[in-house]
């Protein structure tokens, strides 16, 4: 029996959808042996491995327009748009608590993906406790550029999974996951274009010229791997899910209506799929 996986891209409050779905799977007993999130697929789809369901659409919900969440107010005080102690410590450990010791006891594999700011190349990490350490891992997935300050880890800088890696499919097949459910966050026949914000990255980042070369080519790198998920679909290795319509949450989301809306969109789709998805991980 061959491995199987669930690729969960990234797309920022945009991943909510990719909640929607999850949730569908956890309420229908949809079980696989590993998933492996980029940026808010890494922040989000944990709770696909501790088991809890809605809490995702909840905490989102709950804070969307706390300041401390999500703000250029975080921004302008720390340096990070996403407030670093209230999400990765405070909002996990106390206001919503995530299910560490269920995480723990999973027999589910979690990888995050980063950019090392160093050489442009994706990481693939491996987290197993969630602890606080494992939590700067997400956290540096879910860093984007020019919002975020580097995420140090062990020596090494970190930022958003998604710069080096939007959809870590081939990653996931060369694990040894033969088969993948792959979770989008933007409709059919999306193209990434090139980065708008690139003359004030080439400034911000100009003593990374590696990781400027990665961010100059993110939109074709996308865009390629968009084409390998549709011929691994068509090849039978890889399931597609991704939004019927585009959703309305955007990258920055505090609208809680749009928010729930996003959600709902991955929730009919994750059940539009479930005969599909039920088939496509049955062993042969």
């Amino acid at each position: 029996m061959g491995k199987k996986g669930i690729v969960c891209e990234g797309g920022a409050m945009r991943g909510i959808y990719t909640a929607g779905v999850l949730d569908v799977f956890m309420e229908n007993g949809i079980e696989t042996d590993m998933l492996m999130g980029v940026s808010a697929g890494a922040c989000f789809g944990c709770n696909y491995i501790s088991g809890q369901i809605e809490r995702t659409l909840r905490y989102n919900i709950r804070f969307a327009k706390d300041p401390r969440y999500c703000s250029f107010r975080s921004l302008l005080m720390t340096g990070d748009i996403y407030g670093y102690e209230f999400c990765y410590h405070e909002l996990p450990e106390k206001l919503d608590p995530f299910d560490f010791e269920s995480f723990r006891k999973s027999e589910k594999e979690f990888y995050v993906v980063a950019t090392d700011v160093e050489t442009g190349k994706a990481v693939y990490k491996k987290l197993e406790k969630m602890d606080r350490e494992d939590m700067e891992w997400v956290r540096a997935s879910a860093s984007m550029p020019m919002v975020s300050r580097d995420v140090i880890i062990e020596g090494r800088r970190y930022l958003d999974g998604g710069i080096a890696d939007s959809i870590p499919v081939e990653a996931a097949m060369n694990m040894g996951y033969e088969k993948n459910i792959v979770i989008l966050t933007r409709p059919e026949g999306y193209q990434k274009k090139p980065e708008t914000l690139y003359p004030l990255e080439k400034i911000r980042y100009r003593k990374h010229p590696e990781f400027l070369n990665t961010l100059a080519h993110r939109h074709e790198d996308y865009n390629r791997e968009l084409e390998v998920c549709r011929q691994l679909s068509e090849e039978g290795k890889a399931l597609i899910i991704r939004p019927g319509e585009a959703p309305q949450a955007g990258r920055i989301e505090h609208d809680t209506a749009k928010l729930t809306a996003t959600y709902m969109l991955g929730r009919k789709d994750g059940e539009a799929a479930l005969g599909r998805v039920k088939a496509f991980l049955r062993d042969e």
